[in-house]
């Protein structure tokens, strides 16, 4: 008995200092956030107004915001198709295939994940110039040399996909590590009794590879809405301020410009709210919807 209650008492000794970290600065400013959208105040002052569910209704009376959700929504669905595609692809071929220097082809591909958003921003900015940068360059190959150039970051048609590409570059190598770490573990002799039975490549990986990292898969599509969301944000700061005309404006671009720019801090965190909600309830879906039964090996 005195034996379970010291380990009871070890335990809650080494959980304490991070539930406490974890309420401060997690579960209390998230309430916090949920208190402030109810108030109308600037701020920066002492006044503050109860509004109840003004903010709310004048967000979801907003042009504006719908325009932020659709280009929020866009970026997270070409986003994680994309990153998730090739980075199976990529991790399965550095996985089973004897390919030279494949330990550094790892580290390439892992290099944009541990560069800054500003530098990637930067690099993704000199690719996309108009006039001398290294996209328009090559097209202008094939097209001719007086072809009118493509604004990559100036068009309302097409911005949001080159950010969109400047994101699936930076994400790639970090997803494809996990995969390859799951892949690691599964074992060689299933590949070669399926190679036995006559199941080509693309066989094995969905009938094996696929199945036997569906647990990562399902926490990795999970991570891809939540860093889709924060990086989108910062993508966006970094490379387009939102523009042109709020064609890249996101949930937390929108968010961030009517807190702290506008002054109206009580709407921004009623974007907050929504955008919590929103996050929370898309996650919770693809949960249930990618829910398998866990296979063993």
């Amino acid at each position: 008995m005195e034996t379970n209650k010291g380990r009871g008492r070890f335990i809650f000794f080494c959980l304490a200092p991070a539930v406490l970290l974890f309420s401060i600065f997690l579960i209390f400013p998230t309430i916090d956030v949920f208190r402030m959208s109810l108030y109308r105040w600037g701020g920066y002052t002492d006044n503050k107004t109860f509004v109840g569910l003004q903010n709310f209704s004048k967000l979801f009376q907003s042009d504006k915001f719908y325009q932020t959700f659709q280009n929020s929504v866009l970026l997270i669905v070409i986003v994680t198709i994309v990153t998730f595609a090739l980075a199976l692809i990529f991790a399965s071929m550095l996985s089973r295939e004897k390919l030279k220097g494949q330990n550094l082809l790892r580290i390439i591909f892992y290099i944009p994940n541990i560069l800054s958003v500003v530098v990637i921003s930067a690099i993704f900015s000199a690719i996309f110039d108009p006039k001398s940068g290294l996209l328009n360059s090559i097209l202008n190959l094939f097209r001719g040399v007086g072809a009118e150039s493509i604004l990559w970051l100036g068009d309302q048609k097409i911005v949001i996909f080159s950010l969109g590409g400047a994101m699936i570059w930076q994400a790639i190598g970090y997803y494809m590590v996990m995969y390859m770490a799951s892949m690691a573990n599964i074992p060689e002799s299933l590949y070669e009794s399926a190679e036995l039975e006559g199941a080509g490549r693309m066989t094995q990986f969905l009938s094996i590879t696929i199945p036997l990292i569906w647990t990562n898969i399902r926490t990795t599509l999970t991570f891809f809405i939540i860093s889709t969301i924060n990086m989108s944000f910062l993508f966006v700061m970094a490379m387009t301020s939102g523009g042109p005309d709020g064609a890249t404006e996101v949930f937390l671009s929108y968010m961030y410009k009517e807190a702290y720019t506008n002054s109206s801090y009580g709407y921004g965190m009623a974007i907050g709210v929504v955008v919590f909600l929103f996050s929370f309830a898309l996650a919770a879906i693809l949960n249930a919807v990618t829910r398998r039964d866990h296979l063993e090996y």
